[in-house]
């Protein structure tokens, strides 16, 4: 069994201990950014499918590779029956979550299938609440926050990539009901809107849309989205951070 408990301080009023972040999609173009950067502080349980990238992320200080498919759970069964989840759920304090893990695979509302429509509705919106919902104790005993790294295509009409429009409209409209449903805990809930940011999954939908060629400069470095983090994250107690857009310079 994974076991984190040398991970978290000894209790929820350790002030001195270093803070603790779970983030998801760790070995993502951003996810790993955003790992890097919140590691110069925090405690970070860095979780992602890809073994190379993440044995790459355990080399970085304070950083715990958790090698889990966060699909288990929606999998009652298979949920109970994995350690690295069950430890993770265990965790006397969460002080900052953050959702980066997601997918796009272009499509219009026409050629969708079932299958399309369920993938990226279940990674994009659907795990984030209920992995939020499993780690709101830890949460609530640190006054933490939980950051959904959404998109800007949550915000409008994206004709020729609906399936995952539709899923991030759906995560805006998860992370607004929550912050409602926990500011009486103290837990504060911020979404961040990356416009064109320059992964391989941004990679892949420009080769979708047919586009001949890729200009990486007309995007968003990753790391910016990893600071937009870490903005968030060092916000004071009084106030706090709803919707962040974070768009490239060039229109």
């Amino acid at each position: 069994m994974a076991d984190f408990s040398d991970f978290v301080a000894d209790s929820p009023s350790d002030t001195s201990a270093r803070r603790v972040a779970v983030v998801t999609g760790a070995t993502g173009g951003m996810g790993e950014k955003i790992v890097a950067e919140l590691a110069r502080d925090h405690e970070v349980l860095a979780i992602g499918r890809n073994p190379a990238a993440l044995k790459s992320l355990a080399e970085i200080p304070n950083v715990r590779a958790v090698p889990v498919d966060l699909t288990l759970l929606l999998d009652d069964v298979a949920l109970n029956d994995t350690p690295a989840l069950q430890e993770l759920f265990s965790l006397e304090r969460v002080d900052l979550l953050v959702h980066a893990a997601g997918v796009m695979e272009r499509r219009t509302v026409e050629d969708a299938t079932a299958a399309d429509w369920r993938l990226q509705f279940a990674v994009n919106a659907t795990l984030p609440a209920m992995l939020s919902a499993r780690m709101l104790p830890a949460l609530r005993r640190a006054r933490g926050q939980i950051i959904f790294i959404s998109s800007i295509a949550g915000q409008g009409a994206h004709p020729g990539n609906a399936v995952y429009a539709a899923s991030k409209h759906a995560l805006r409209g998860i992370a607004d009901a929550l912050r409602d449903e926990v500011s009486g805990d103290d837990v504060r809930v911020a979404s961040i809107s990356p416009s064109g940011t320059d992964t391989a999954m941004m990679r892949r939908a420009v080769n979708q849309a047919g586009e001949a060629e890729y200009h990486p400069e007309y995007y968003t470095d990753p790391v910016e989205i990893a600071r937009a983090v870490r903005l968030i994250a060092d916000t004071g107690e009084s106030t706090q951070f709803t919707n962040l857009d974070v768009r490239p310079r060039r229109p």
